[in-house]
């Protein structure tokens, strides 16, 4: 009898075990599938275009020294963390390149043109960082429209509330250099909503 407990122990933990494996092994193909192939590829551009504005902002600070560009270049950094953050957890991989090198090609030159114009004059390197907050709001406003990825929206969300603020910041600095911002990206109703209304708490 005590032969006949001990195999049927036995057989009790081979089965455990290899129900375990069997759950921790479809636990981890769900990670790494966790999101769609359209989410990846939104979270890798975006992770480039926060960086087009860090790296811009960063090249224009060392220009200017003026306070928007010197505390939103931190700003821009931390919205790059979120969106490598989401990345990390959901095992894609992505590498970020070294300052002012993209491997998209758009943001590339967008980047290239931007340090060229933002050394003419301050005021126009206050408007190219109204430009970088505008192309944004739109593009996170496009993926987030494009996902249901619960996780994604709520970064993209939170995001796009900074750029706001970002844009306020500068239009407000463009206006005290006796300049004017028209909207590049953002419909001219959507830019002026956003311009008039009060600065954002953001998540």
């Amino acid at each position: 009898m005590k032969s006949v407990k001990k195999i049927t122990q036995l057989l009790i933990i081979i089965l455990l075990t290899s129900f375990t494996n069997a759950c921790t092994n479809n636990l981890d193909d769900t990670l790494t599938s966790v999101l769609e192939q359209k989410d990846k590829e939104s979270l890798l551009f975006m992770l480039e275009e926060e960086k087009l504005a860090r790296d811009t902002y960063t090249y224009l600070d060392n220009l200017w020294s003026v306070n928007q560009f010197a505390n939103i270049k931190k700003s821009e950094q931390s919205h790059m963390d979120a969106i490598s953050t989401l990345l990390t957890k959901s095992n894609v991989e992505h590498t970020i390149l070294p300052s002012g090198i993209f491997e998209n090609q758009e943001l590339q030159k967008l980047y290239n043109q931007f340090v060229i114009d933002g050394a003419t004059s301050l005021l126009k390197a206050l408007q190219i960082g109204a430009t970088i907050e505008d192309l944004d709001i739109v593009d996170l406003e496009k993926y987030k429209n494009e996902t249901t990825n619960s996780a994604i929206i709520a970064v993209y969300n939170s995001l796009q509330c900074g750029s706001r603020n970002h844009l306020r910041s500068f239009v407000k600095a463009i206006t005290a250099n006796s300049g004017t911002y028209t909207p590049q990206y953002l419909t001219q109703v959507d830019y002026n909503a956003i311009v008039s209304g009060s600065q954002e708490q953001c998540k």
